[in-house]
């Protein structure tokens, strides 16, 4: 488990951050390994470490997750009390809550790893490819554009159902869809790649939407790893960006 961010602050150098970072998810891949393999040790679990945890918490890592009942972090990496800080919502989506607790887990328990974990199957990622489809029909069915086939079409596709995403109620298919939108237009049409797109882009979110996570990004005090966790073996997968 971690120390405080206070002693971080006076005392430790970039890659000390980098070396707590980087064996924060070692431990986190290792714990994943023996949870796919059967071979769990479900650590820190006992009571001597429910009662040590009473004055404080030092995780090793933050996880934005996916609130499906098929993915609790704790359980797929093989992880204990005090050991993460969690935050689950459907699709990973991103509000003013969950940064600020990211933030608070980056500034105020001196986690030096965020990690953003999508999944195999996962349904608000359906959602959002059936709520762009949707709205995508609406287009092709308008008599409103007349512009021919090309690139101009194209570029007219795609800024109309940018507007009509962020134009809907549902934060599903408005901030999952932007995602989805993305992917399609990068030619991608595989769920897989589409979860996986959708990571790329919270990430993308989440630096760009947090001064307190930018800053900590740029100096060296934080490392967010981009993963998925594929079901049908029970491994997560390390993405790249």
């Amino acid at each position: 488990m971690s120390e405080s961010y206070e002693s971080y602050e006076t005392s430790e150098s970039r890659e000390t951050y980098e070396s707590k970072a980087n064996a924060a998810w070692s431990r986190l891949l290792q714990g994943n390994r023996r949870f796919a393999e059967g071979a769990a040790e479900h650590p820190w679990q006992d009571r001597e470490t429910r009662e040590r945890l009473l004055d404080g918490q030092h995780p090793d890592a933050a996880v934005l997750s996916c609130a499906d009942s098929r993915v609790p972090p704790e359980i797929i990496f093989d992880q204990g009390l005090g050991d993460l800080f969690d935050i689950r919502t459907a699709g990973e989506v991103l509000d003013d809550a969950v940064i600020a607790s990211l933030e608070y887990a980056v500034e105020h328990l001196g986690v030096s790893l965020i990690v953003v974990l999508g999944h195999e199957g996962c349904g608000a990622v359906k959602a959002a490819v059936d709520g762009v489809a949707e709205l995508a029909n609406r287009f092709d069915d308008c008599d409103c554009f007349d512009i021919p086939e090309g690139a101009a079409r194209a570029d007219a596709h795609a800024d109309h159902l940018e507007a009509m995403l962020a134009a809907q109620d549902s934060p599903i298919v408005r901030e999952v869809g932007a995602s989805v939108a993305q992917a399609m237009e990068a030619d991608l049409e595989d769920a897989a790649d589409f979860e996986r797109a959708h990571v790329a882009r919270t990430i993308e979110l989440l630096a760009d939407g947090s001064e307190v996570i930018r800053l900590a990004l740029a100096e060296g005090r934080l490392m967010i790893a981009g993963a998925r966790y594929v079901m049908h073996d029970g491994l997560v997968e390390v993405l790249s960006f």
